[in-house]
Formats: C-alpha cells, structure tokens, sequence
C-alpha cells in the first residue's frame, strides 16, 4: 500500500466548510486532499484568502494533488474560447495558490471533436507551464463524448505535449461502457490522479450518475485488478476517495471519511496481497 498516497475529494463531504475539510482530511489519516475551484471561489467571496488556506494544508500535512476543474475549453472556438482560457486563468491562478500539482481538464456534455480538443487542450498545458501547474484530461462516463479512457487518449496523444496526464476512476469506465483493460499501457507517471469509488448493481449502469457512488468494495466493480493495474504501470500517486452520494452527505462528515479510508485501506489490502 506504501506505493501509493491515499487522499480525500472534498466531492465526498461536500457540505461541510472548507477549513472543515482540510481538518477532517487530516484527522481522519489521509495524506493528501483535492480541493474544487467553487469551494475557494466561495472562501475568497466571504472575506477568506488563499494564503489562509495554503497555511491550513501546510500545518495539516496535506499534499494538494489536484484542483478540479476547468471547463468549456475543449470543444470551443473564437469568443466562447477565449471566454473559457480567461476563466482557467483564474482557476488555474487558485490551483497555484493551494500548491495544486494538477488541475483537472473537463471534456463538455456533447459530442466533442477530439483533433481540437487534443490542440485546446495544448493550449491549456502551455498555459498550465507559466502558473506552475499541469492540466489533467478527464472523461466522464455520462456525457456523449470523451467518456471512455480512449477518448481521453486520443486528446493526450493529439496535444503530443509532455505536460500531458489522464485522470482515471472506476465509476467512470464503468459509466461510459469502458473496460478496465483499457488502463493498460497508460505509463504511472501520465497517471495524474486515481479517483477511487465503486458502484452499485442498480439502477442499470446506463441510468447511474454520480450520485449512484458508493464506497469501495461496497458494489460491484473489480477494483482489484484495476489496482493490479496501476501497480504494474509504476503508478505511485494519489488514490483519492471521490464520491458525490446524497446519503453520505447527511452524515457526520468526520464518520464518511474515516469509514471511506478504512474501505480504501481494505481494498487495496487484499488487492496487494
């Protein structure tokens, strides 16, 4: 287990507090947190600076994996474009601020053209070099387009950057009708983040959303050889517990995080067995 870093998505505990996060992050044994642009746009609105934050991190151990998350810059042109990088600009501005290594790079709801998409997203890796921080290609598993690992891919391999990394996660592959043999071959260190999750028999895999997440080990995917996977690939980064499930988000934020850690721990126990 010692190769990898185990994080906390603040997606998991989503309404408590900011600072609330990062404490419970810490308090609970998780070496590393990845924070969302909305939550410190909201802390800065309230009076609270980035400094305050960064200083939270520091004295709480945490690393900052990842920041999420750009969007509308994959599939767009001229005015909405240039609308979409002036908006990275500031959130990549943020992810520097918080000590991000990565920023998570969204693909769009629609059917996206992946030959602009690999050069936007170059653009995004070159504009990622003068804040200090590297955009990471995500797909998400229910919308038209980038949905499936190879799509995501195909943007990484047509931006030809070095810069460039993928973002993996298992409800994800599932969502979008991957397979977990489509992991293979990516090398450890294009592995920006491993988000970590499960997913439940039902509803059918076609109708889950996000919301359909639950803990590791907890539904139905074989996160093991996913694991086996990584480890094969020299993967040493961050496993980060990502889950956007309503129910744990009535709980005591403090329990859903310490019961996702022990759940992770476990998983990746017997998978490395």
């Amino acid at each position: 287990m010692s190769q990898f870093q185990l994080g906390l998505n603040t997606s998991t505990i989503r309404p408590a507090r900011l600072m609330d996060k990062i404490r419970i992050a810490a308090e609970t044994g998780y070496s590393a947190i990845e924070l969302w642009n909305d939550d410190l746009t909201a802390y800065e609105e309230q009076g609270g600076s980035l400094a305050d934050v960064k200083k939270a991190l520091d004295d709480h151990g945490l690393s900052v994996p990842t920041v999420i998350a750009l969007h509308g810059w994959l599939n767009t042109t001229g005015t909405e474009h240039q609308e979409a990088i002036e908006e990275a600009k500031r959130r990549m501005a943020q992810a520097a601020a918080v000590g991000s290594t990565y920023i998570i790079s969204s693909p769009p709801r629609a059917v996206a053209d992946l030959q602009l998409g690999g050069e936007n997203y170059c653009e995004l890796l070159e504009l990622g070099r003068e804040f200090g921080v590297k955009p990471a290609m995500e797909f998400l598993g229910f919308v038209d387009g980038v949905n499936q690992v190879k799509h995501a891919w195909k943007v990484i391999e047509v931006a030809d950057h070095p810069d460039s990394t993928i973002v993996l996660d298992p409800f994800h592959i599932y969502r979008g009708g991957g397979e977990i043999e489509d992991m293979k071959g990516i090398p450890g260190e294009k592995i920006a983040v491993f988000h970590f999750n499960d997913a439940p028999a039902e509803p059918a895999r076609a109708e889950q959303s996000d919301a359909d997440r639950v803990y590791p080990g907890d539904g139905i995917l074989d996160l093991g050889q996913m694991i086996a996977i990584l480890k094969d690939a020299g993967y040493e980064g961050v496993i980060s517990l990502e889950l956007f499930n309503p129910t744990y988000w009535e709980e005591d934020p403090t329990e859903v995080a310490r019961i996702g850690l022990e759940k992770m721990k476990s998983v990746l126990s017997d998978s490395l067995a």
